[in-house]
């Protein structure tokens, strides 16, 4: 409320006191009108003008509604962006999909509104398995839409869920999950306004200054310009959509593949961009435990499957092709990579790999990477790294005391960024993911679905790997021929999965509505 005589708060503050999810609703609106741009360019001018229309109708909503609120604050603090980013993946792929399905012309506006879903929450699951189905604009907005999604996880991550010790911070915090270390729950209505401001100062450049980049060299790697940008932006929001099908229909080649390598890295760990959510002292990269965990596993994994795809090639006497052998090697690692990361695009020599030994590569592999997920505090889903290293570390502690039962574990090492019941809250965190999935999975079968499908869909919703849908599989699994029952439920999974469960669960702790 300004005081008489003093100075009336800016532009900017101003529009920082409305609720978030209407800010959201202010930036999405106005982000529509890109590919309204781009559609008339291209003469898709039925698609250029749904854009255009929805784009300005929801920014004069904005307005409207930010002229109603002026001068008022939100009424809750902590609790009100909480409820707002629940409601950017419930209810504003609602509005998004507008004119997506003016545009597109489906006959189902549960279609649009599905792909949305899981463009917003950074999954990337289709239901329009021909590229061709949709035009370049409508390929921009999906991808424009995943990006912007995972620019929205990337600040609520340091402004939001960092403070109340979730997504991943309740295992390095000193509080419990939905608490502050302090004795205070939450944070105030301006102390969460002030801490948006400066993670959107310092993050929205970041964010999108690697973007340009990666869409520069793409470029320059022989693809053309909106596969290019489209790749780019699904590469650092981590959602795998592609306007082509995948990487098989670029053309940028392996240059392409080992430039996005480089770039999905900042989803193995929040310290390759930023240490504003890491304890002082743990700001050291090569001594980060999810960034280590991660190369490991992206070294040890494709080895692994090469020795086995060797085996396979011995057989048929294709051992001596050093030129196979090194694609099958390059193919495994990138995508090991990129479902660890929850990205989902597959190496082009993914499949040289299988061609070469004559051996099929298990699916269970990849869905067993999504689950295990990259960094706190990334677009990327699943359980995260952090959790996987907590448990590690238990493991081995447990393992000590039954050589040495009476000696004393120390805090220095990598375990330092681990609070002293990390593990257990991790544990609990792996039980409620297992639960999850055991009812997600059961409510999917209970559709007429059978248990394999059924398993690949829940992992894919709830680690928002929606390219699993097609190759974790003995066949891919076709969204646009289940029924709404299903598609509403797989729905409800990307949500669950993108927020993850102790989020959804701290919505209805009792002292933040009152805080």
């Amino acid at each position: 409320m300004a005081v008489r005589g003093q100075p009336r708060a800016g532009f900017g503050a101003s529009v920082l006191r409305l609720p978030m999810f209407l800010l959201l609703l202010g930036v999405f609106s106005a982000a529509m009108l890109v590919p309204a741009v781009y559609a008339g360019m291209i003469r898709e001018l039925v698609t250029g003008r749904a854009f255009l229309y929805s784009g300005i109708l929801g920014l004069i909503t904005f307005g409207l509604i930010a002229f109603a609120h002026a001068g008022r604050d939100p009424r809750h603090g902590t609790l009100g962006p909480l409820m707002s980013l629940f409601s950017a993946f419930v209810f504003l792929p609602a509005i998004l999909a507008v004119p997506f399905y003016e545009g597109l012309r489906t006959p189902s506006f549960l279609n649009a509104y599905i792909e949305l879903v899981s463009a917003i929450t950074t999954t990337g699951a289709t239901l329009f398995e021909d590229p061709e189905r949709l035009n370049p604009a409508l390929h921009l907005w999906r991808a424009q839409v995943g990006w912007m999604g995972g620019l929205l996880m990337w600040v609520a991550a340091s402004a939001i869920l960092a403070p109340l010790n979730l997504g991943g911070f309740e295992v390095t915090a000193r509080a419990e999950p939905g608490r502050r270390a302090d004795t205070d729950v939450g944070m105030t209505a301006p102390e969460v306004r002030v801490r948006i401001g400066k993670v959107m100062a310092v993050l929205v450049p970041i964010y999108t200054g690697l973007t340009l980049l990666l869409w520069v060299l793409l470029t320059v790697a022989g693809d053309p310009p909106l596969v290019a940008v489209s790749h780019a932006m699904s590469i650092m929001a981590t959602s795998g959509i592609s306007p082509v099908g995948g990487l098989e229909g670029g053309a940028s080649g392996v240059t392409g593949e080992i430039v996005m390598l480089l770039f999905m890295l900042f989803a193995l760990s929040r310290l390759t961009f930023s240490s504003d959510t890491v304890n002082a002292g743990t700001g050291n990269l090569l001594r980060d435990p999810e960034f280590r965990i991660g190369l490991a596993l992206v070294v040890i994994v494709p080895v692994f499957l090469f020795l086995r795809h060797y085996a396979g090639a011995f057989d048929v006497n294709a051992e001596e092709d050093l030129g196979d052998a090194a694609r099958a090697l390059w193919g495994g690692a990138f995508t090991v990579l990129s479902f660890l990361t929850t990205t989902g695009f597959a190496s082009q020599n993914w499949a040289a790999a299988q061609a070469w030994s004559g051996l099929e590569t298990p699916g269970l592999l990849l869905l067993g990477l999504s689950v295990l997920g990259g960094g706190v505090a990334t677009p990327a889903g699943g359980v995260e790294l952090l959790r996987v290293f907590a448990l590690y570390q238990n493991g081995l502690r447990e393992m000590e005391r039954l050589v040495h039962p009476s000696s004393v574990s120390g805090a220095g090492g990598l375990g330092r960024r681990l609070q002293k019941d990390g593990a257990f809250i991790a544990w609990i965190f792996f039980m409620l993911f297992a639960l999850s999935l055991a009812l997600v999975s059961i409510a999917l079968s209970a559709t007429g679905l059978s248990f394999e499908t059924a398993l690949v869909m829940t992992i894919s919703g709830l680690s928002t790997t929606g390219p699993l849908l097609e190759m974790a599989g003995d066949t891919p699994i076709r969204l646009s021929e289940l029924n709404v029952t299903a598609k509403s439920i797989y729905a409800a999974a990307m949500v669950l999965g993108r927020l993850e469960t102790l989020a959804i669960i701290a919505l209805f702790t009792p002292d933040l509505w009152r805080s």
